[in-house]
């Protein structure tokens, strides 16, 4: 089973990486469709607007922000996997963000755009061979592995859900 070693990625991804532990990350990244839709259609209608302090981002836009991290992810390890060796910039998450419109967007929407587009990235981790995930790229500066996107796109939307948690759903 793939796992990726320290030296496939940035040491700021190491917390994500982490969530995923020794899990087949084809199974964790499936398995999550069903957690990420009971999780977030749970969700009180009251909270999906809260925001727990000043300038942090509210439910609504923690969504956003999960699809927008793993359209880039997933586009960094379709474009590495096909050996295109064209250094990726970075994005600015809290840009991106900014200049989402959520508002326009009703919550299930959003739930249901982060399922679909989960759902589609499946096939094509499914094509993905042992040594494709071995193959690296630059992004944002960093050298980055294939298989260590995946593993960042689980423990990404698994470190949002615990944050959801911890600061906005405490009683």
């Amino acid at each position: 089973m793939y796992q990726p070693s320290t030296n496939e990625y940035a040491p700021f991804y190491q917390p994500y990486i982490s969530l995923v532990g020794n899990m087949d990350i084809q199974r964790k990244l499936k398995n999550q469709i069903n957690t990420i839709d009971d999780f977030f259609v749970d969700i009180p209608e009251e909270k999906r607007e809260y925001a727990y302090a000043e300038g942090k981002w509210t439910v609504k836009q923690i969504l956003a922000h999960l699809i927008d991290t793993e359209r880039v992810m997933v586009y960094r390890a379709m474009r590495f996997s096909k050996n295109d060796s064209t250094e990726l910039e970075g994005f600015d998450q809290d840009a991106y963000v900014a200049n989402t419109n959520v508002d326009a967007v009703s919550y299930d929407d959003l739930v249901d755009e982060f399922l679909i587009l989960r759902q589609a990235h499946l096939f094509f981790f499914k094509s993905l061979k042992d040594a494709d995930c071995k193959k690296k790229g630059i992004a944002n500066g960093h050298a980055v592995s294939v298989g260590a996107l995946l593993y960042i796109v689980a423990g990404h939307a698994d470190h949002h859900i615990n944050i959801i948690k911890e600061r906005y759903l405490k009683k």
